[in-house]
């Protein structure tokens, strides 16, 4: 019967993308890779009768076969469902295929010692975590153990999170301190195996990695207060200090991440910076600053102190434990009443709670105005520049309408992509199996340096593809209203909810041509399946080795 089950999804799968007129194939699934990330859950009853439930895991796996190791008949599974079993005494190996959408196929042989003795020998590594704030990882390992279980000692109310002997639990803390982590290490027998230890988790409380770097801009366009990009204004104090430390406690150092200096204000009450003479910013768009806090400042207020006429603020609501790539508006400022900005001499920035604990760290503090001219991007393409219109469009709703898309801030900036700008793409539900977005550049891709494509994807599951297409827009329209010359290639993420780059050799197109003029680019998320209101992103898009940035014609 649950094989029966799999195949009626199947047939409705592909029956539905039959059924879809604007569906061109689906020889898309060809390049799903195989499952990866293969397990078998093992949970043992601890009554000594050897019954142990079994569950198989994998990143994109549609079916399973299990070999219980012991002679007995296979048993096929889906995701999500398990199977007991009962094991006499004894030493086996699972053996697992799992297999994938398009028929490939993943194995994998699980150790498995079924023991009516009590774990022995137990032994618990506990960590804190080294990138994640108020997180351990717990690992343990002991003879004749099945699984174990911690509780890591924050309430009674907190579930114990279990795991395969061997495997790490990860578990992240509302609050650092000390804990009491109790780890029971279950076998198949009655009696199981207790650790416990007080340990000290930790918290975060400095950046591990640089502020993102500001973009190339012409002289005449920025102000530069602090900054290791453009040149700074000569003269100005970081800290002033205006009488806070002996007030409130407030304090202040330069902190050094590697070579990289930037500014640490702790127990902020209000501190800021004296300008080294007063500066015009009424030509000025926006005045920039990056701050990263823990999570005992909620925010910020960032104000511009006038010679003239006294002070506005502006308040910014801080992400804890990361970077917060802050651009106010000029107007947010002068739009508050008898405000002008012809003679900025001080910027002054306020804690919220005030002087309640909270340390920040800045970097990157300047005024900048967009240049004179301008105009649509060019490979490479970031999405960072506030010069650029890059006129995101995008199709294919159900009711043949434009799906959401556009430039937004980085939901995710971690693994291969920090930077703060990226392009979103909501695949509504209903969406056509064809939806995606695109935009024009300012001139045909140069194929000097090479013909493969690297983008920067992160979509919410492993095994998505996703169709990468450039096309020449002036080419003559085909059929269906597209242009008639481009080149198209799908590659699949081998992660979840994470970024990473994905590379499109263009030249396995059979139509392309580097002496094609494309000049324009679109993403199909998920191609060939309908839209599930998921969220895809897309940034960096770039030859393979060239990381030159667009330039601005002036």
């Amino acid at each position: 019967m649950k094989r029966i089950k799999y195949i009626i999804v199947s047939v409705l799968l592909l029956a539905y993308l039959g059924c879809t007129d604007d569906v061109r194939d689906i020889e898309y699934l060809n390049d799903v890779p195989a499952p990866t990330a293969l397990s078998v859950t093992v949970n043992a009853t601890q009554d000594n009768s050897g019954l142990v439930t079994l569950t198989p895991n994998s990143t994109g796996g549609m079916q399973y076969e299990l070999n219980f190791g012991d002679g007995s008949e296979l048993e096929s599974l889906i995701p999500g469902e398990s199977v007991e079993h009962i094991y006499a005494e004894g030493s086996y190996d699972l053996f697992m295929i799992a297999k994938g959408v398009n028929g490939l196929t993943t194995e994998l042989t699980q150790p498995l010692v079924v023991s009516f003795l009590a774990p022995q020998n137990l032994e618990v590594t506990i960590e804190n975590d080294g990138t994640l704030s108020k997180t351990v990882n717990v690992t343990a390992t002991a003879e004749f153990a099945l699984s174990y279980e911690v509780d890591f000692g924050e309430g009674t109310g907190a579930e114990p999170s279990s795991a395969n002997i061997g495997e790490t639990i990860t578990y992240t803390y509302e609050e650092a301190g000390i804990y009491t982590i109790s780890v029971t290490a279950f076998s198949a027998a009655i009696e199981t195996t207790t650790y416990s230890e007080d340990f000290e988790v930790t918290a975060i409380e400095q950046p591990l990695a640089s502020a993102p770097t500001p973009p190339d801009r012409a002289p005449e366009d920025v102000i530069s207060i602090f900054s290791e990009v453009y040149d700074d204004l000569p003269g100005s104090d970081y800290f002033p200090d205006w009488g806070q430390g002996g007030c409130c406690g407030s304090g202040w150092t330069m902190f050094d991440l590697e070579g990289d200096e930037m500014l640490q204000y702790t127990n902020l009450s209000y501190q800021g910076n004296q300008l080294g003479s007063p500066v015009d910013v009424t030509e000025m768009e926006y005045i920039h600053l990056d701050v990263w806090t823990a999570d005992v400042l909620q925010t910020i207020e960032v104000s511009l102190i006038s010679v003239s006429n006294g002070e506005r603020p502006v308040v910014i609501t801080l992400t804890p434990n990361d970077w917060t790539s802050i651009d106010i508006p000029i107007s947010d400022y002068t739009d508050q009443s008898g405000f002008t900005v012809a003679d900025i001499h001080q910027l002054k920035y306020v804690g919220e709670p005030f002087a309640g604990g909270g340390t920040v760290f800045i970097d990157n503090i300047y005024f900048y105005k967009s240049p004179e001219f301008i105009t649509t991007p060019t490979i490479p393409v970031d999405f960072e520049s506030p010069d650029l219109e890059y006129n995101i469009f995008s199709f294919g709703a159900a009711d043949f309408g434009p799906i959401p898309a556009g430039i937004v801030n980085n939901p995710d900036q971690s693994g291969v992509n920090t930077t703060t700008k990226v392009m979103e793409v909501n695949k509504t539900s209903g969406a056509q199996v064809w939806a995606g977005a695109g935009f024009a550049l300012a001139g045909p891709i140069d194929w000097s340096n090479g013909t493969t494509v690297n983008i920067d994807v992160w979509a919410p599951n492993a095994g998505t593809p996703i169709l990468f297409k450039i096309e020449d827009s002036t080419s003559p329209p085909d059929g269906n209203g597209n242009p008639s010359v481009f080149a198209e290639v799908t590659a699949n993420t081998t992660v979840g909810s994470a970024w990473e780059t994905l590379s499109f050799d263009m030249t396995a197109f059979g139509g392309f041509s580097t002496a094609n003029t494309y000049d324009r680019v679109i993403v199909f998320p998920n191609f060939g399946t309908g839209g599930a209101d998921n969220f895809y992103y897309f940034d960096n898009i770039a030859i393979a080795g060239v990381t030159t940035a667009p330039t601005i014609p002036v």
